[in-house]
């Protein structure tokens, strides 16, 4: 008798696990989704007043937006656990539609610049399709592949640094291709990490995909606008 009331105990601890697991992903993806109306509303009024933290010294313009974002992570950190920490996430969304205002106006100077929105917004959310149904239903474990991201990453944020002052545009298409395979595949860890249970907050977990998606979104938007940007 002892041993099936073991069995039973393991069986509904299993199902508890399950459960939390499937209420930390389905958080995940309501947040995620919320996320994206500040950061349209932040794109919008930046393109709408010409915001840019790079419009006078880029280097000055880079470490205020590292301080901002930093200030911003270890705030979301800080009250993870709490409702202090969703706003504090959505106002860091909005803050990241305002740095992506200037791609967005610059997109949308071209003439084809709407369509090349969509499309890259279309192929994200492909792309965000493609990682979510593989973390879930693989049985592989993708956790491995977290610090060879990790390292180029590293090098793409070098490279991207440098190419401010470069301006080099084979090298920021280089880049950005690189990018958009990067964060896919970040996006696949981190969604792989909630599936299993190796996450379990539902804010850091919405911080560490959104800013895979927004990449992916921002670097697939910049190659179209390199090499199918209508200038005319």
């Amino acid at each position: 008798m002892q041993y099936g009331d073991n069995t039973l105990e393991s069986g509904s601890s299993v199902l508890t696990d399950v459960a939390a697991r499937n209420r930390v992903l389905r958080n995940t993806y309501a947040l995620l989704a919320l996320s994206m109306i500040p950061t349209v509303l932040g794109a919008w009024i930046g393109v709408r007043t010409g915001f840019s933290f790079f419009a006078g010294s880029p280097f000055i313009g880079l470490l205020v937006f590292l301080a901002v974002a930093f200030g911003f992570f270890f705030a979301i950190d800080r009250f993870k656990n709490s409702g202090i920490g969703v706003v504090l996430l959505l106002g860091f969304t909005f803050f990241m539609g305002l740095m992506l205002s200037r791609l967005i106006g610059q997109v949308l100077g071209m003439a084809n610049g709407a369509q090349l929105i969509m499309t890259a917004f279309g192929g994200t959310a492909a792309i965000f399709g493609v990682m979510a149904t593989v973390a879930t239903v693989s049985k592989r474990d993708f956790s491995g592949l977290g610090k060879w991201l990790f390292v180029g990453f590293l090098v793409v944020l070098v490279a991207a640094i440098a190419n401010i002052w470069l301006q080099m545009p084979a090298l920021m298409l280089t880049i950005s291709a690189l990018a958009v395979l990067i964060f896919s595949a970040f996006i696949l860890v981190d969604l792989q990490r909630v599936v299993n249970g190796g996450e379990t907050n539902y804010v850091t977990a919405t911080l560490s995909i959104y800013l895979s998606v927004y990449n992916v979104f921002s670097n697939l938007l910049a190659v179209l606008g390199i090499v199918g940007g209508d200038r005319d």
